[in-house]
């Protein structure tokens, strides 16, 4: 295929995908149900970390995270009592379980408290979007925390292509009006984002020539973002539902 041919194919997959009926089956749908922005950040940051495995099993364990939270996350993260962070202690998704749940609301207020929010840290001027994902994991485990939640917040400047904070910015940021990214973020520019990268994704960008590199790691993503912003500098990672759609709804 030709660039141009290349970027058609793409767009029209993008049109496919990018719809309503995407947020039934993916975990976006968690940040969906609220309306407060700091309620749709948390929400969608939680739903992201443990975006990894089947996609059943994601949503449900992220409804069980806001239920836990009393389905009013900002409120719970600012506010929580000691007794409420031990109710938490049951949860588990794969690796991630109740300690981490707990770390990870103490982190939140952390953010809220200390750094004005998510957004306010993720404005912050850098090289790039992933020398900000390295700082806010930095800012996030400021306070006391376990070592081993560390793990659940990747840090693109240590090699990882860091999938689920990545598609969290995107939901985050995008707004295209098809209802499907939420867009809540004014101060960043859908041009900054990168594509989240995983096996998916990975593998079809790898089949339409976009991606070389075997791994799927942070020299994976420079070079597959490289590519997306030759089909769209201003907004790359619409094509995240293309490579996306084609990988789980086609196996292309």
């Amino acid at each position: 295929m030709t660039q141009s041919e290349l970027k058609e194919f793409l767009d029209k997959k993008v049109e496919l995908y990018n719809n309503p009926n995407f947020i039934e089956s993916d975990p976006i749908q968690i940040p969906h149900l609220y309306s407060l922005k700091e309620d749709i950040e948390i929400a969608g940051f939680l739903a992201a970390t443990i975006a990894w495995g089947n996609r059943k099993m994601i949503i449900n364990n992220a409804k069980k995270m806001m239920d836990l939270m009393g389905n009013s996350p900002y409120d719970f993260v600012m506010n929580h009592s000691e007794s409420q962070l031990e109710a938490l202690e049951n949860f588990v998704h794969r690796t991630f379980n109740g300690q981490d749940f707990v770390g990870f609301i103490k982190g939140l207020q952390h953010i809220y408290q200390n750094h004005n929010g998510f957004e306010a840290v993720f404005s912050k001027q850098n090289p790039t979007m992933q020398h900000t994902i390295s700082e806010f994991k930095q800012l996030f485990f400021g306070i006391p925390h376990l070592t081993r939640t560390e793990k659940h917040i990747s840090d693109p400047l240590n090699g990882s292509a860091a999938k689920r904070i990545n598609m969290y910015l995107r939901w985050m940021v995008r707004k295209d009006n098809k209802g499907v990214d939420l867009g809540i973020w004014n101060s960043i520019a859908p041009a900054l984002l990168s594509c989240p990268l995983d096996v998916h994704s990975g593998n079809v960008a790898r089949k339409l020539e976009l991606l070389t590199r075997k791994q799927n790691d942070a020299k994976a993503l420079a070079e597959l973002d490289e590519n997306l912003r030759k089909l769209d500098p201003n907004d790359p990672v619409k094509y995240d539902f293309a490579l996306f759609g084609l990988g789980v709804f086609e196996g292309f």
